[in-house]
């Protein structure tokens, strides 16, 4: 059974940075997409963006593009999210999941597994 274990969350004033990571275990990492997402109280869950399984492309919501990286070692079965530029606008809980099937996809019941979450607040 597939496990994620996301770390890395906390408080950041705006304007600064923050890696938060995902490490899994239970499935065969290189083989599947993975993404971030984000979810604020009382609104739905919100993708971030997709990195696909080996050759390395990435896509990101308009709300992120040029300001988030999103990373994966296949060694170390672990998923990164590097969120530079932080706006509060940014504050939620961020979740990795993972998805076997093409195509990418940025509907979250689409995927097969997801982390438990990690907080990140951004001040004003």
């Amino acid at each position: 059974q597939a496990q994620f274990v996301e770390s890395g969350g906390g408080l950041v004033q705006a304007g600064g940075s923050l890696r938060i990571s995902c490490a899994t275990s239970g499935l065969t990492f290189s083989s599947y997409a993975m993404g971030w997402f984000r979810q604020t109280l009382g609104k739905e869950r919100e993708w971030v963006g997709v990195l696909t399984s080996t050759d390395g492309y990435s896509y990101y919501a308009d709300s992120v593009k040029g300001r988030f990286i999103i990373s994966r070692d296949n060694t170390k079965n672990t998923l990164y999210l590097q969120m530079n530029g932080l706006k509060p606008e940014d504050t939620a809980v961020y979740y990795c999941a993972a998805r076997r099937t093409p195509p990418l996809s940025y509907v979250p019941g689409q995927y097969d597994a997801w982390g438990q979450g990690t907080q990140v607040t951004v001040s004003s």
